[in-house]
């Protein structure tokens, strides 16, 4: 049992910590309002994250592969991350430093990181997979109270990448220039582009 945690740890931790569309999101709305965004942002994707842990582990995820489902999420996954983009690079262009759009930032971010993560298209494939990867390590059909123990796990790294992803970008945004928080919000609309093309041309 101690093996499957520490397995599904590791992977919380790799899976959360990643670069990709929620880290950029996180960064974007960090730099501009502080730790509570950037927080909510990273536990709105966990929520999305544990549905998708349910998905993976229960075996829906080759629901998930139909063609009938996966094209019409991913379109939406592409368009979602081309709108975060273009948001991006407003923000490099004329960053806002009115603290009157905090609150709306706040609440808007918690439902921002749960749209990224439910939408996101690699969520099918790397969900599928760690199901497959948890029987491999008990070698055997896993039992309710290993998929428990595995699910536990991922969950408790899950849980503290929110906390160190959102503290990170917090102080980046307390000990870098104006200039660098511009430059950061460009690179993450760029990043969001890429990730939207890759995602399309998964589709293709």
């Amino acid at each position: 049992m101690l093996a499957v945690f520490l397995s599904a740890l590791l992977s919380g931790f790799v899976f959360c910590l990643s670069p990709g569309a929620v880290l950029a999101e996180t960064l974007r709305r960090g730099l501009l309002h502080g730790f509570r965004p950037a927080l909510l942002v990273q536990i709105g994707s966990l929520l999305g994250d544990a549905l998708w842990a349910v998905i993976g582990l229960t075996g829906l995820a080759l629901l998930l592969t139909l063609d009938a489902v996966r094209v019409p999420l991913t379109f939406v996954c592409a368009a979602y991350l081309a709108w975060l983009a273009f948001r991006s690079f407003q923000d490099a262009w004329s960053p806002s430093a009115d603290e009157s759009a905090a609150a709306p930032q706040a609440r808007n971010a918690l439902l921002a990181g749960a749209a990224l993560s439910i939408t996101n298209p690699k969520n099918i494939v790397f969900w599928g997979a760690l199901g497959s990867a948890l029987a491999g390590i008990v070698g055997d059909s896993p039992t309710f109270t290993q998929t428990t123990m595995f699910f536990a796990g991922f969950m408790t790294a899950a849980v503290l990448s929110c906390f160190i992803s959102a503290a990170l970008v917090d102080w980046l945004r307390r000990a870098s220039s104006p200039t660098w928080h511009r430059v950061s919000h460009g690179l993450c609309g760029a990043l969001l582009l890429v990730l939207a093309a890759i995602a399309l041309k998964g589709v293709w």
